[in-house]
């Protein structure tokens, strides 16, 4: 593995901040209401530093800015962290470059309780602990337990491979489960379908405080933890051998980037790719530690789901893509260069 100088390190991780800072203050800025562009960014840092600041603008302008773009630019920026951050490390624990958050069955357990809470019409996906996202985050680590059960009970040794199959069988079962409510009440298909590919409308800062803590805990956690990524990189035997209790390594890093991935589609559906070109882009450019490279993939999936997002609302404006469609755009061209990557090694 590749271990940058520390100046190195530090420059990569101030250039990662300037682009979370330029995404964010582009996303600010561009909107179908036209208003100052400075007093825009005036009024945004009147929202968040501690110090008044008067930026001119008037109470309906200063609503658009707080009350309508500053908290969708900082969902994205939380969702956008917790995929990308999820995403490197599940890479890390399974070795494999092609991994991504919805690994163990996330997507689809997240997906199946979104359908019931639909369905059954509980709620509509917005609003601070709306039923549409309790019954996907419930949903979502439902089906990372039975993956881990499945593993563990297939393999005593817990290891990397057993728990992808279970994965797979789990993913599986409950997206049949999942085609048949919808089949069952087609009427609700579309708005199914329309959360499932993702979307980052908020109402207010509602979504934003309720998924803030579990980001927060969730990335300071990974971010701890990523030597410990460093040498299972080495592998299994390997990793005990230098000290590390690789089992439960495995447990503590799955169980968090799980808990970080459910609370993310919890308040923006299923947005895909996100967790696996960033962390794959960042290893390709700065290095293969994960010392750098979860980090780095906090800030600039932070910063390249606002773009994302900012793309969504804008290309075909007045109307709006849903965000999951963005990222694939991006993504699944990306997804087949990593594969012939790994082809070549």
């Amino acid at each position: 593995m590749n271990v940058r100088p520390a100046a190195a390190r530090v420059t990569w991780l101030v250039g990662a901040a300037a682009f979370v800072i330029f995404a964010c203050a582009l996303a600010l800025l561009i909107g179908p209401t036209s208003i100052d562009r400075t007093s825009i960014l005036l009024e945004a840092l009147d929202a968040v530093l501690p110090v008044e600041i008067d930026s001119g603008l008037n109470d309906r302008q200063a609503s658009i800015v707080r009350t309508l773009r500053l908290p969708r630019v900082a969902l994205g920026l939380l969702v956008g962290a917790a995929l990308s951050t999820a995403g490197a490390t599940f890479q890390g624990v399974f070795r494999n470059p092609l991994a991504d958050p919805y690994l163990l069955g996330v997507a689809a357990g997240g997906g199946f309780g979104a359908t019931i809470a639909f369905v059954y019409n509980l709620g509509d996906g917005r609003g601070f602990l709306d039923m549409v996202q309790i019954f996907a985050f419930i949903g979502a680590l439902t089906a990372v337990g039975l993956t881990w059960t499945m593993g563990v009970l297939g393999d005593r040794t817990r290891s990397a491979s057993s728990l992808i199959l279970a994965g797979v069988a789990v993913a599986s079962f409950f997206t049949a489960m999942q085609t048949y409510l919808q089949q069952a009440n087609t009427d609700d298909i579309r708005q199914v379908y329309s959360w499932f590919l993702g979307g980052l409308n908020t109402s207010g800062w509602v979504e934003v405080t309720q998924l803030l803590p579990f980001v927060i805990v969730g990335v300071v956690v990974l971010v701890l933890a990523s030597r410990s990524l460093d040498v299972l990189a080495v592998g299994d035997d390997e990793a005990t051998m230098l000290g590390l209790s690789v089992g439960r390594t495995r447990i503590v890093l799955v169980v968090v980037a799980s808990l970080l991935t459910a609370s993310a589609v919890a308040v923006s559906g299923l947005i895909s790719f996100v967790g696996l070109i960033i962390p794959h882009t960042v290893r390709l450019l700065f290095g293969s530690s994960y010392r750098i490279v979860v980090p780095l993939s906090v800030a600039v999936g932070a910063g390249f789901l606002v773009l994302c997002d900012l793309i969504a609302r804008t290309a075909l404006s007045p109307a709006e893509l849903p965000i999951g469609v963005v990222t694939a755009f991006f993504g699944a061209p990306f997804f087949v260069v990593i594969l012939r990557t790994a082809a070549a090694r």
